[in-house]
């Protein structure tokens, strides 16, 4: 077996300092986060300042070169951040779960490396030529969350590495060690102080989303912070991209082959057991195949095996922390008080572990109930019974959240529009929650604003720059 002690030992705290992170699988200590001051990221705000001209001017060409060299780094170290992200997220191995985001990690890199944002000629008329430039913001302050740890952080901080920007990361403070242990790996392919990672708590957050020498904010997590970090940055001005949470819709179309489709269904809802903001996380399904789907799902939901992440044979974990555990268990028996019908799951699976939950599919429910209303980022999908395409769109849009949505049906031209129709920023067709570093992701209404991944997304690390004449 692969052994972590040496990232652990190179990112953890000293023993007796620190705060303890726990396996949320099992409850064992796996290591303890630094707990850095203000006074600390102020510091290090101040080190990729001084370091952010020399890192832009180095170019393009030897940016994208390191970029390459730090996912070269990340190759040679993707069993250990495997292991050490299982152990402190709960994620297992195997499965679209903890080396599949590793993979993703140095795949992101290598994307961000090869990109081209070439000058754009606006005006070349013969008296008048201007072209438009991008350039780098300056120093750019990323906040991640705690379901993908180690691959939203590199969603933030390759663009803006490639741009010119250096790069300040705040871990979440329930999965500090695998990021910290991310970017101490990067780094060895990095010049000192471009990318910094300081782990502490939310006092340190606030600061780095409101200090003076931060130019651009990028943020994802729920939209309660989100909107904090908006009131945070009106006193520096920070450019902002903001992943925030979403509570996505999947509308299924009658003549649907509930078969074909219900792989694809349980993976869009329960990838990473159900903690993904772009999971579907409400299912509109038309009566003339309602109980075909509940049926299908339940058959691929019985086969999926749960348990320690470690266990190669597990592909579901458990809930990555006590205060998610809660809301998943609290949504889950209010709709059990509204009548809904639990097909799978229900309650706790305590005989696995203090926080796994198991797969719960609830059917019978409708609009209004809160396991439908609230976004519970765990694994239990409310399936609500349509009979009009019509009601079903106007339920898909009814909230004020919008990042993903879907629509599923054997007419590709008829899904589309109807996708056309979905208030998110993405729609998929026949799938749910895919994503390419190519192609730009975002959310609408509060799910946040601004768009990462290909060309879009190193424009949102640059500012703009015209010359004219």
């Amino acid at each position: 077996m692969t052994d972590v002690r040496d990232l652990l030992d190179r990112v953890s705290a000293p023993d007796g300092d620190g705060r303890p992170i726990h396996d949320p699988a099992t409850g064992e200590v796996i290591g303890n986060a630094p707990e850095a001051t203000v006074a600390e990221l102020d510091a290090a705000i101040a080190r990729a300042r001084a370091a952010q001209p020399a890192w832009e001017a180095l170019g393009h060409e030897a940016r994208s070169a390191a970029l390459n060299a730090a996912a070269d780094a990340v190759d040679a170290r993707a069993e250990e951040l495997a292991r050490l992200l299982s152990r402190e997220q709960g994620k297992p191995l195997n499965g679209p779960n903890a080396r599949f985001e590793v993979g993703a990690c140095s795949a992101w890199l290598r994307t961000n490396a090869a990109l081209r944002l070439e000058p754009e000629v606006l005006v070349d008329d013969g008296e008048t030529h201007a072209e438009l430039h991008y350039r780098a913001v300056g120093v750019v302050g990323a906040i991640g969350p705690w379901n993908w740890p180690l691959m939203i952080a590199v969603w933030q901080l390759a663009p803006a590495l490639r741009m010119g920007n250096t790069v300040v990361v705040k871990p979440s403070e329930y999965t500090p060690l695998s990021v910290l242990a991310l970017v101490d790996v990067l780094n060895e392919a990095l010049p000192a102080d471009a990318l910094i990672a300081v782990s502490g708590g939310r006092d340190v957050g606030a600061r780095l989303a409101s200090h003076p020498d931060i130019d651009k904010v990028m943020f994802t997590g729920s939209t309660a912070t989100g909107r904090r970090i908006i009131e945070s940055s009106a006193g520096n001005l920070a450019r902002l991209t903001l992943e925030l949470g979403g509570n996505d819709a999947g509308i299924v179309l009658p003549g649907t082959d509930a078969t074909a489709i219900a792989q694809d269904l349980f993976w869009g809802a329960f990838i990473n057991t159900g903690q993904t903001c772009a999971a579907l996380k409400r299912l509109y399904v038309h009566d003339s195949v309602y109980d075909e789907v509940v049926e299908a799902l339940a058959e691929v939901a019985k086969a999926t095996p749960m348990g320690n992440g470690l266990d190669e044979d597990n592909v579901l974990g458990p809930l990555q922390n006590r205060q998610q555990f809660d809301i998943v268990n609290r949504l889950v028996e209010d709709a059990k008080t509204h009548g809904a019908r639990i097909v799978t799951g229900g309650s706790p699976a305590t005989e696995l572990g203090e926080l796994f939950y198991p797969i719960t599919l609830v059917a019978d429910i409708a609009d209004g109930v809160a396991l439908v209303d609230e976004e519970q980022f765990g694994p239990a999908l409310p399936i609500i019974r349509y009979t009009d395409v019509e009601d079903a769109i106007a339920s898909a849009n009814r909230l004020d959240v919008g990042l993903g949505g879907s629509v599923w049906g054997p007419d590709r031209d008829e899904a589309r529009r109807i996708a056309a129709r979905i208030e998110s920023g993405t729609v998929w067709i026949n799938s749910h929650g895919g994503v390419h570093p190519m192609i730009p992701f975002g959310g609408v209404k509060g799910s946040g604003y601004g768009v990462e991944f290909g060309v879009e997304g190193l424009k949102a690390v640059a500012v703009p720059r015209v010359i004219n004449g």
